[in-house]
């Protein structure tokens, strides 16, 4: 009887193990940040192609985006308890850098880049 019981509790652990891991993943990716927006130039036009920086200042890691049709770029999938800079650059040219702060609670934060000064 007693090997039974510890086979069904077994058994049932097993079942209710990816649920409760799937209901984790599910909170987690709710908490995930957002960061879109678009290139311009000096005059406001869109800069299509070109690139976004995005750096996570805990890891350093950077992360790239070309800057599609109408300059628009996104990156998804963001750690809410991390702060991020932001920049542009094309053709020789940057923008300012900017940074995220995990003290934003938006979970969809816009950020337009201006693409206006020479580069260092």
């Amino acid at each position: 009887m007693r090997l039974r019981m510890t086979i069904l509790l077994a058994v049932l652990a097993a079942l209710l193990w990816p649920a409760a891991l799937c209901a984790q993943d599910k909170k987690r990716e709710a908490q995930l940040r957002t960061v879109h927006g678009t290139v311009v130039d000096k005059d406001e036009n869109e800069l299509p192609g070109g690139v976004v920086y995005l750096k996570n200042t805990k890891t350093q890691t950077v992360k790239t985006y070309i800057a599609e049709e109408k300059g628009e770029y996104r990156f998804s999938g963001l750690d809410p308890n991390v702060d991020y800079e932001i920049h542009a650059e094309k053709d020789g040219m940057t923008s300012n850098k900017r940074t995220i702060s995990s003290f934003d609670s938006r979970k969809a934060i816009v950020v337009n880049l201006k693409v206006d000064k020479r580069k260092e």
